[in-house]
């Protein structure tokens, strides 16, 4: 989202103007809504891993790179714990073999453990079987660093689309109860417009299955806008945020908040990007961690396990494929992965702490 598109979605708010002189003098400000569990959630990758960059810098390329992740994570750690708020870090499982101490600490900091898959690759740019053995590999990761089998997982770039609806049904192969990958919103590489903006369960072969959590988003003239994490937390005014967040909380509804380390830091290297990227990549580096503490000391957040057991999922959601892909289970009905998945399943008795 460019500047001048947030100033277009803010336009089309009713009583922009008054929110905006409230929020800037004080006047009408509400005491922090504590009844309401808002959903924290870190998506931990280094600069150089995001999905903007990796026409610049692939995969094969990650070995070569200066990691700037452990210091920027614990940065991000130390805000947390003097916040007093638990998170939900979603794990890249390379990062996880890399820096296994760096997870066990966010695990003793007693914060929720997901996945982010191993290799940060667009599910939908997967078939079944490659995102299942991504699967297996990122679980097996993590599983012998935390000693405990991922249970939520959120995809890279929220890359469950309708080109990858069949993703639900590995997901539930591979024992994971909660996703977070939805966005209903339209973005050139992401986005499912719509489906449900709220905590929801989604229809997998007939049935309810996985719990999905998608980022929050705010409605207006018939289409849901992004403001609770990355780069639209960092282009929006902090004003227009913590009204958004105040606005779903007075109606009852939890915010899914999303950030990344390196948005704390300003001094990763950049790349000459598009424009649209470059802004969406850059802008406001160096005003992240203060704005994430007003946040934090303004609303109430927890892991995203906290959320949902005060916002429990009443509906029920069967999404359409744009272009269904077919996933294979052995063994006929039964609710197991493929066999590469069965070759590499974590076995909790058999991990390590």
């Amino acid at each position: 989202m460019s500047r001048s598109a947030a100033q277009s979605v803010l336009a089309e708010v009713p009583g922009t103007a008054d929110m905006r002189r409230a929020a800037v003098t004080g006047h009408d400000r509400a005491p922090r809504p504590a009844e309401v569990v808002n959903a924290l959630t870190i998506d931990l990758e280094d600069w150089f891993q995001v999905s903007n960059v990796e026409h610049i810098i692939p995969f094969a390329a990650w070995e070569a790179c200066r990691s700037r992740l452990v210091a920027n994570t614990r940065r991000l750690l130390d805000l947390l714990d003097g916040a007093q708020v638990r998170a939900t870090f979603f794990v890249l499982g390379w990062n996880a073999q890399r820096y296994p101490q760096l997870v066990r600490e966010i695990r003793e900091a007693g914060h929720e453990i997901g996945s982010h898959g191993y290799a940060h690759r667009l599910v939908y740019e997967q078939g079944p079987e490659e995102f299942s053995a991504d699967l297996a590999r990122a679980t097996l990761c993590i599983g012998e660093v935390t000693g405990a089998r991922p249970r939520c997982y959120r995809a890279p770039s929220f890359s469950i689309t309708p080109r990858s609806t069949w993703a639900f049904e590995v997901l539930e192969a591979h024992g994971f109860e909660t996703d977070s990958s939805v966005f209903p919103i339209f973005h050139e590489r992401y986005g499912f417009q719509g489906a449900p903006r709220l905590p929801h369960r989604v229809r997998v072969n007939g049935g309810p299955g996985i719990i999905e959590a998608p980022p929050s988003t705010v409605r207006f003239a018939g289409r849901n806008f992004p403001f609770a994490g990355g780069a639209y937390f960092r282009l929006l005014p902090e004003w227009a945020v913590e009204w958004f967040c105040r606005r779903l909380n007075a109606r009852g509804e939890p915010v899914v908040f999303y950030l990344h380390p390196w948005e704390l830091d300003p001094d990763i290297p950049r790349f000459r990007l598009s424009p649209f990227r470059q802004l969406r990549s850059y802008t406001n580096l160096d005003q992240t961690e203060r704005r994430l503490a007003r946040l934090l000391g303004q609303f109430r957040f927890g892991a995203l396990s906290d959320m949902l057991a005060q916002h429990a999922p009443a509906t029920e959601w069967a999404p359409v494929a744009g272009s269904p892909k077919r996933f294979v289970r052995p063994g006929g009905q039964q609710p197991v992965a493929s066999a590469q998945l069965q070759l590499h399943m974590f076995d909790e008795s058999r991990a390590g702490g």
